[in-house]
């Protein structure tokens, strides 16, 4: 059952979440219930030590480990330079 709730936001916000719903196609009501059902869900679910990875995601896997402070901007600028010599 739906009811309603009257809430202050800084104007600027509003626009640009105004803004935000538009271009994904739902309503600002329906993306603020979204956002505050996840908040919900995730302090009611047991805590995961890790976060929990689609089996699709996991068929793309190759293996390779990556340095965990990899600066990809870099890699990629230093490719493409490489690349167009």
């Amino acid at each position: 059952m739906d009811a309603e709730l009257k809430i202050k936001i800084d104007k600027d916000v509003i626009d640009k979440a105004k803004g935000y719903a538009f271009l994904h196609r739902i309503s600002l009501s329906r993306m603020i219930e979204s956002y505050l059902k996840s908040l919900i869900d995730m302090e009611s679910s047991e805590p995961k030590d890790e976060i929990e990875i689609s089996s699709s995601v996991k068929s793309m896997s190759t293996g390779v480990q990556m340095p965990m402070l990899l600066d990809y901007k870099k890699e990629i600028g230093d490719y493409l330079l490489e690349k167009y010599k």
